[in-house]
């Protein structure tokens, strides 16, 4: 254990999103120890809608294909195969046919097979006698008729239409591969992957601990014994621990900007990288019911953001504002300034776009003499709190009055999915930087994500024009003009977009923090440390 002494012995390295000059010959060994910044609601990543779950149980499992965990920014062009050998497309883009390896055992020593991929996507899809609890992305899979297998080692997924970013999909973080014999509640406890660790233990508020796979189908990996996850809630006392040595890397993509200069002042050798994370800080509305069921009120509530302000105050300027895609450069798929800017709320004059709100809001019976009294529902967690805060003081340039209401990490996915709350202060992650992951997951009228309860069948149509579309630069026209009218129909505000932090240890090796999704990054197979 390094003091803290010992690690202010160098200078702060402000690095890119990867470490690819890890020198020497990586050394087998060690327990990885990172802090985790809650306790998960369970340890099935296909019932979760917080990358709380991937950071500990993405190492359990593998998926059919993965972003190169070694290039930052994931694209299509970046997928490699995995428990996928290779992958084919029908001439008429209808069916994906993937050849499956065949020396994969699960880690209870059950070989791996097509079935378990049928099984893994029925469930999915709600076709199997079997039922997850939650099932936050069903909508990736509406365009899927079916999941067929040949043999014990192939599968196909039969579209109903043309679906290219299927492919980007599955090769989420959010997508690896279940198996047939071990039932969804015992995933939530035990879960049972072909990954390179094994679970073994999950005490819920303490801590989460993994063992290295000796039989992991990847000769020679992971380098690691193991890694363990101690759950801490409060970020200063992370923080020391990380400073004090006790713990190898921070939370991925939890270090706010103000405590990286902590970091910075007590281990001034630590590795850190600041990036965007595909992780938009947003507004849910429940519209379903008074007051926000009145357009008039709900836009005024977004022409009361200055949206500038929360990223100063939070960020000191380092996090981004745009809509429902996340914000060039590192986004592929991000509105231009003009178009954005010229969204009502969007504009530069925050006093301007205030006073028209104090217009709706008098239109719809508030006023100076009477103001609207809420609460806003949040996580309980600091990057959830933080901008409620924010948010309440701005609301109250519009005669409305919030009051908070926190609210544990097991609890809020299911509130929020129950329409549970009047106003919510929301963080959403988009797995993939693809518009077919952001809209139909978010905006889809039947989508169990869509906390909104929006429902627009006009521009569902247009998700489907776009999601067809095979020339990027007309995808892309089309994909701004669906969030340009999301935005304008108040769906679900978007603030801003995030900008967090990420540190490691030196002696930590072949550390990759994801650009534009945050939730892919977090195999560890080939992570080792140097001491």
């Amino acid at each position: 254990m390094r003091s803290v002494r010992a690690l202010a012995a160098a200078a702060l390295l402000l690095l890119p999103a990867y470490d690819l000059a890890s020198a020497g010959e990586p050394k087998q060994g060690g327990i990885f120890r990172i802090y985790h910044r809650d306790s998960p609601g369970s340890a099935s990543i296909h019932e979760g809608a917080t990358y709380s779950i991937n950071v500990p149980f993405m190492p359990v499992f593998n998926n059919l294909v993965i972003f190169d965990q070694h290039i930052a920014q994931n694209s299509q062009d970046t997928i490699r195969p995995e428990l996928a050998e290779s992958w084919a497309w029908s001439d008429d883009g209808k069916t994906l046919t993937f050849k499956l390896r065949k020396d994969v055992k699960w880690h209870d020593g059950k070989p791996f097979t097509s079935a378990d991929v049928k099984c893994t996507f029925d469930m999915l899809m709600g076709k199997s006698q079997q039922k997850f609890r939650q099932n936050p992305r069903k909508a990736w899979y509406n365009e899927v008729n079916e999941v067929t297998v040949n043999g014990d080692y192939e599968a196909s997924f039969n579209l109903k239409r043309p679906q290219p970013s299927l492919l980007s999909l599955l090769a989420s973080g959010y997508t690896p591969v279940y198996p047939c014999h071990v039932s969804p509640a015992d995933m939530r406890t035990k879960p049972v992957g072909t990954g390179p660790f094994k679970f073994v233990e999950f005490k819920a508020n303490e801590s989460i601990k993994l063992a290295k796979n000796p039989d992991y189908w990847k000769k020679g990996l992971p380098y690691l014994d193991g890694i363990e996850f101690n759950i801490i809630t409060n970020r200063s006392t992370a923080i020391l621990g990380f400073v004090s040595g006790k713990f190898d890397m921070t939370f991925p993509t939890e270090v706010s900007i103000p405590l990286l200069k902590d970091i910075k002042s007590q281990a001034p050798n630590a590795v850190c990288v600041v990036e965007p994370n595909n992780v938009s800080t947003n507004i849910i509305v429940n519209s379903s019911s008074p007051p926000f069921d009145n357009l008039d009120v709900r836009r005024a509530m977004a022409l009361a953001l200055d949206r500038k302000a929360f990223v100063q105050i939070q960020f000191e300027g380092q996090a981004d504002i745009g809509g429902t895609m996340l914000p060039a450069p590192a986004g592929l798929w991000a509105m231009p300034k003009e178009m954005l800017e010229s969204i009502p709320g969007y504009g530069p004059d925050v006093e301007k776009n205030r006073e028209e709100g104090r217009k709706l809001m008098q239109k719809a019976g508030f006023g100076p003499d009477k103001h609207l009294a809420i609460k806003i529902s949040t996580r309980n967690i600091p990057v959830y709190r933080d901008p409620a805060i924010i948010l309440i003081d701005q609301l109250k340039s519009i005669y409305i009055d919030a009051e908070l209401d926190v609210v544990d990490t097991a609890q809020w996915f299911p509130k929020v999915a129950r329409k549970d709350y009047s106003l919510g202060l929301n963080l959403t992650g988009n797995a993939v930087d693809d518009p077919d992951q952001s809209f139909y997951e978010n905006y889809s009228c039947g989508s169990e994500r869509n906390y909104t309860g929006y429902c627009n069948k006009e521009i569902e149509k247009l998700f489907d024009q776009q999601s067809m579309e095979k020339d990027i630069n007309k995808r892309k026209k089309l994909v701004w003009e669906i969030d340009k009218k999301l935005q304008e129909d108040v769906a679900r505000p978007i603030i801003f977009h995030s900008r967090t932090g990420t540190c490691w240890a030196p002696y930590v090796k072949n550390v990759t923090i994801m650009s534009n999704s945050s939730y892919n990054g977090y195999r560890y197979e080939d992570v080792w440390m140097d001491k």
